[in-house]
């Protein structure tokens, strides 16, 4: 049942830094094309979702920290992998919503 739990959370991550990172981008083609009020409302979007994805890790790491280990599996990688790039990606993505606002003035 464990690794249960721990699929469906690590399943989660996935989905919500693959979700951020849709939403991000989202945010920049609405930008490009001048919807800054979309592009505004996708970054709000993808926050959302990082926000969904930090959760479930904060509560991993809070089992892993009460002394409650689990196996390290290439999903688990995988997964903390699409979070890292998604942060990263939403953060792009809110500096070129700013460029292209700032072009459009």
């Amino acid at each position: 049942m464990e690794d249960e739990k721990q699929l469906q959370a690590v399943m989660g991550l996935i989905m919500n830094g693959g979700n951020a990172k849709g939403s991000a981008f989202a945010a920049i083609k609405a930008a490009k094309k001048g919807d800054f009020e979309e592009a505004q409302a996708k970054l709000k979007e993808s926050d959302q979702f990082l926000s969904e994805a930090h959760n479930a890790q904060t509560g991993m790491l809070t089992q892993e920290a009460q002394g409650d280990h689990q196996t390290v599996t290439l999903l688990m990688v995988h997964a903390q992998d699409h979070i890292m790039n998604a942060i990263t990606f939403r953060d792009l993505a809110g500096e070129m919503v700013d460029l292209y606002k700032k072009l459009a003035e």
